[in-house]
């Protein structure tokens, strides 16, 4: 009685709706910068919830184990839906006809992206630690505007117009000045606030906190007269609030040198810009690679590989951490991880983000070029919302810090524009 009931004209309008939808986010402008804009809020929240987990105390280990598990689960729902979105044709065929096809090293490209994606993205969670979201978000983000978007530039024969395209990556370069100048001037703040602090912690020469000799602590570490507690009141901003994260967090980063912090976020701002040409290569063939007749995989299908990968660095790396850890994170095992509940459901949360994040943007990159596409590493607009309302970055800071960040801030906007502008047309016939 079910198949009855969708069997006719009610089952025909459906496939006709769904293949509507499905040529209108491929083939039309507006809608491949809606799915642009989608993504650049989704990739730029799911940093900022992995940071707090971290801020709370959770083990980046646990953390990115659960995320692994989301971000492969959103691109099989992208597979399963837009990928199986009306009938199946020869330059288009549905998810489940490509996965019969002779089109391996296509398949191939699409893994090695999410490889070095899965590799950036790890190692961005320990430097948002050392760095700060926003810096590490500005960093990695302008790398992957140099290399990456010049490198697509190229790949799609030129397809976006280069009088706006280029324009636009030099001021994500300005963006990227004024942010070193930020966090710079931000990390001179810090250091003044810490250096006339009266807290009941001090810094220990090297770097570590411990209980100040002209003030007693609470002996108390786990009840209501911890000393924890005491400056859990502590105003976003001030030097009590730093020193009281730093007590909580998961990743201790006083009295660390800045060039770690600085080394990991460039080493995946590189990593980040070579996973859009790698997934460009693997849904246009442009070095033709494929048979003649087999069909370039659609971007539902390349995600769908894409993410298999992403999730077996992921998961296969961050096991071996959880027994051989990094950056001076405490041991853990499989064990504990499975009985870690504690901000499991905002980890899941982020994984979802990321893949669905991910996956609009390959689908808007698919109908504009994946240039233009690459509008969305502007995220730090987004990250740097997050970062301030939700930890207090630059809370109290000094005007100078303001003004930065303000230009900081500006240049990106007019980035994200002029990329967009530079957005040509990808036929797909």
């Amino acid at each position: 009685m079910l198949i009855t009931v969708f069997e006719g004209p009610l089952l025909n309008s459906l496939f006709s709706i769904k293949q509507g939808l499905k040529m209108y986010i491929i083939e039309d402008k507006g809608g491949a910068i809606a799915l642009m804009l989608a993504s650049l809020f989704f990739l730029g929240t799911w940093p900022a919830v992995l940071t707090l987990l971290e801020r709370r105390g959770r083990l980046p280990q646990h953390t990115y184990l659960d995320y692994s598990i989301t971000n492969l689960l959103a691109a099989v729902l992208i597979a399963l839906t837009f990928g199986q979105l009306g009938e199946s044709k020869p330059n288009m065929p549905n998810f489940f006809t490509q996965l019969s096809q002779d089109n391996w090293p296509s398949v191939l490209f699409a893994m090695a992206g999410g490889v070095v994606l899965s590799i950036g993205n790890l190692s961005t969670q320990y430097a948002w630690a050392y760095v700060g979201l926003s810096v590490t978000e500005v960093i990695s983000s302008s790398m992957v505007v140099v290399i990456g978007t010049t490198l697509n530039y190229f790949l799609d024969n030129r397809i976006n117009r280069a009088e706006i395209l280029f324009p636009g990556v030099a001021c994500f370069l300005v963006a990227v000045i004024l942010g070193s100048a930020v966090h710079a001037s931000n990390a001179a703040d810090n250091e003044e606030k810490l250096s006339r602090s009266t807290n009941i912690y001090k810094l220990g020469e090297n770097g570590s906190v411990e209980p100040s000799k002209e003030r007693d602590a609470p002996k108390d570490l786990e009840n209501g007269t911890s000393a924890t507690k005491y400056v859990a009141k502590a105003e976003a901003g001030t030097a009590e609030y730093l020193i009281e994260l730093e007590e909580r967090r998961s990743i201790k980063v006083f009295g660390s040198s800045t060039f770690i912090g600085l080394g990991i976020v460039f080493f995946s701002g590189v990593c980040f810009s070579l996973f859009s040409p790698a997934f460009n290569l693997a849904t246009n063939d442009q070095w033709h690679t494929l048979k003649e007749g087999v069909p370039h995989l659609v971007v539902y299908t390349a995600f769908f590989y894409f993410s298999i990968s992403c999730f077996v660095i992921g998961i296969g790396l961050n096991i071996l951490f959880l027994y051989r850890p990094m950056a001076g994170v405490p041991k853990s095992s499989f064990k504990a991880y499975l009985n870690d509940w504690e901000g499991r459901q905002w980890a899941l949360l982020a994984g979802f983000l990321c893949g669905f994040g991910n996956g609009f943007q390959f689908m808007g990159g698919q109908a504009a070029g994946y240039a233009a596409a690459d509008a969305v590493q502007a995220l730090p607009l987004v990250s740097t919302f997050w970062g301030i309302l939700l930890f207090g970055e630059y809370r109290k800071s000094s005007r100078k810090t303001y003004i930065l960040l303000g230009f900081m801030l500006f240049m990106f906007i007019v980035a994200v524009a002029v990329l967009m502008a530079s957005s040509g047309h990808r036929s797909t016939k």
